[in-house]
């Protein structure tokens, strides 16, 4: 797979999670300045939305159950939640934003 144009930067507000399909992957996007982040968007406790959720000063947090999860690298930064969500390979050029959902970031393989 390579990577696909999600959106602009500009459509992503600062701290505010994202959903998107990216070739069939739910995948949410979180916004910190020129920094974007790509992470599976679905809770690893309760299969949730995690774009649903907010950001907190512990990561992106699951508005059913309160767990957390680091944006950069997908692991539970408060429990229930145990196992980490993936991360993706994301860049920018210019105001685009593009992902890769097949090049999972947190994991080797």
């Amino acid at each position: 797979m390579t990577m696909v144009r999600v959106c602009g930067l500009t459509d992503l507000k600062d701290d505010v999670p994202t959903g998107f399909e990216v070739d069939s992957v739910p995948v949410v996007l979180v916004r910190q300045g020129e920094q974007v982040y790509a992470l599976a968007d679905v809770c690893s406790h309760a299969e949730i939305a995690l774009s649903e959720g907010e950001v907190t000063r512990k990561g992106l947090e699951c508005w059913l159950h309160g767990s957390c999860f680091d944006l950069a690298t997908g692991a539970p930064s408060a429990p229930p939640a145990s196992e980490p969500v993936d991360t993706y390979a994301v860049t920018t050029d210019g105001d685009d934003v593009y992902v890769d959902p097949s090049i999972v970031t947190n994991r080797s393989s």
